[in-house]
């Protein structure tokens, strides 16, 4: 478990040229020959090495095409449900599922998983600054980390987590910084600046240590959690030192806190914007709503009055996200501190008792447990949905639809719980069918990492770093370039290796077996410390220059990355 296995990573030819045998492949042979300690196991990626026919067969009997958890088997797919002449149809329909897989993390993290992740620290009562290191962080590196935890448990995929982790680190620290730059020259905070990217270096040097020794110890996934901790600490105290030395009582937005912008548009669709356009739906005698009208309101997914107003590429977007977000209303919770009901939709919510215990034992070991039968007969999932509809109807009998109450919070929880398993359910088949394509076209997982995951994953960071430098906040969108991904480094690694340890299995073997890891883990760790040094060297004033290089080194580092992989750059034999 999170292992990357001297060559033995599948999808990864050059592992098998190295050991001198890639010319060679093992001879097919049924799953007794293939357990034998006198056979060596073929590794999945050689499916595409054999005759066609043979495919359906190979992926079938070969333990290293079994793929781990997830609710469809994507290698049984691609080869036993399609003919080999459709292959292309169905590598273009995995792609499509993948794009619609990201939107389904991007969808869920961004509407459900941080308004819950909100109210959860305002009802704690937690200080801007601890929320928004400990919460909103979470919030908005959820898919990353659940996707890095997911790639861990099993040592097949362990090359995705590392090439996602540093991938993205590499992105969002060139592309993303320079964009900004470039979009809006500014003057970058010093102080916060150098004690992420300090902080930063540090969880770097401790990953190129780890996958130098070539495992992780108990202490050391607990060191990059206690790290985390000390990085929350510090940014408290350095934010308390400021606030005293200004010698007032405000504390300063931290560069992990977003602005408070405001879409003219919501706005607009609450009723609330300048020019009081709700007034045109408000109703002029007051009036009670139903129950049925309120659920029917509350499970609509789009605005129609901003639908109007949209462009044609916004309302396509929007129709593929509809069936998410439809799902989502349906077993996901949000509470909302900025509403004065607090989003509280009493015919809704109660069957939210009833959904989303249901929607977690259904999704948990992708539904093992759901459907496991108590004494053979009474299934767990049935259980669930009883207890829940007793709890539903004690809700619906001691409120109403007009006040929240007092343990509205709890909704909060639940739908915390609720989002976190729907992201969970995304990032597993999302690392499994990026592990089935780089099996098609013989990949390693860490270049599917450093691209398409680490991509996929940062491109609503990028959007928002983006826009948030456009409307006039460059020092807050770059800083939170390098403030926001250390919560990724550290936790996604530190969590992600400390969920696989068992009782008898304290250690986590990380072994790298290509050239590839190495360069990606120097191209971090470069970055850094050219943005370490050429922004203090230019007096903290960032402007296109600086922006253009990033962009430039990025360039270079990904035809490094490719031209390694393909084996054009490669280590001369000894």
């Amino acid at each position: 478990m999170g292992k990357l296995r001297q060559g033995k990573e599948e999808g990864f030819p050059a592992a098998a040229q190295r050991q001198g045998s890639a010319d060679v492949p093992v001879p097919w042979a049924p799953r007794q020959a293939l357990t034998s300690p006198l056979v060596s196991p073929a590794q999945c990626w050689e499916v595409r090495k054999r005759n066609s026919s043979e495919w359906c067969r190979f992926v079938q009997t070969n333990p290293d095409c079994q793929l781990e958890g997830g609710f469809l088997d994507y290698l049984n797919g691609i080869f036993c449900v399609f003919p080999a002449r459709l292959l292309p149809l169905a590598v273009t329909l995995y792609a499509c599922w993948l794009l619609y897989l990201f939107i389904i993390l991007g969808v869920t993290a961004e509407k459900f998983f941080c308004p819950n992740l909100s109210a959860i620290s305002t009802n704690l009562k937690l200080s801007h600054n601890v929320a928004g290191v400990t919460f909103l962080a979470f919030g908005n590196g959820a898919p990353d980390v659940f996707s890095a935890v997911v790639a861990f448990s099993d040592p097949r995929t362990a090359g995705l987590a590392i090439g996602a982790v540093f991938g993205a680190g590499v992105f969002v620290t060139t592309v993303v910084a320079g964009g900004i730059a470039l979009v809006k020259p500014f003057t970058a905070a010093s102080r916060p600046f150098l004690r992420d990217v300090i902080f930063y270096m540090v969880a770097v040097f401790l990953t190129f240590m780890v996958l130098y020794f070539g495992r992780i110890t108990l202490g050391e996934a607990l060191g990059y959690l206690g790290l985390y901790i000390f990085y929350v600490f510090t940014v408290v105290l350095c934010t308390w030192i400021h606030r005293r030395q200004r010698g007032d009582g405000l504390a300063p937005p931290g560069p992990w806190e977003p602005e408070l912008l405001t879409d003219t548009e919501d706005r607009e669709s609450l009723g609330t914007s300048s020019g009081d356009y709700g007034e045109e739906y408000r109703p002029l005698l007051p009036y009670q709503e139903t129950s049925l009208h309120i659920l029917a309101a509350a499970l609509s997914p789009v605005d129609y009055r901003k639908w109007r107003r949209k462009p044609c590429y916004w309302r396509l977007f929007k129709v593929l996200k509809v069936p998410v977000e439809l799902l989502l209303l349906l077993t996901v919770p949000v509470v909302d501190p900025d509403k004065e009901d607090l989003n509280w939709k009493r015919p809704l919510n109660c069957l939210h008792v009833v959904t989303s215990p249901l929607l977690c034992i259904l999704t948990l070991k992708s539904g093992a447990y759901g459907l496991y039968q108590i004494q053979g007969v009474f299934p767990v999932w049935a259980l669930v949905v009883l207890v829940g509809a007793v709890a539903a109807v004690l809700v619906f009998s001691t409120t109403s639809n007009e006040e929240p109450p007092k343990y509205h919070c709890v909704f909060a929880f639940l739908g915390f719980l609720a989002s976190a398993m729907w992201i969970n359910a995304a990032a597993t088949e999302l690392v499994n069918i990026l592990r089935t394509l780089g099996i098609i076209f013989q990949l390693s997982n860490t270049v599917l990492g450093l691209t398409l995951l680490a991509w996929g994953n940062s491109i609503g960071d990028t959007f928002s770093d983006l826009t948030m430098a456009r409307q006039g906040y460059p020092r807050m969108a770059f800083s939170a370039c390098f403030g926001g991904i250390i919560f990724n480094i550290l936790v996604g690694v530190g969590l992600g290796c400390l969920l696989q340890m068992t009782g008898g299995q304290m250690v986590v073997k990380l072994e790298p077996d290509s050239l590839l890891v190495w360069i990606l883990a120097g191209a971090l760790g470069l970055s850094l410390v050219f943005s370490f040094v050429a922004v203090p060297a230019q007096c903290f004033q960032l402007g296109k220059a600086y922006g253009v290089c990033l962009l430039l080194y990025y360039l270079a580092f990904l035809c490094v990355a490719l031209l390694t992989e393909f084996r054009v750059i490669r280590l001369a034999a000894p």
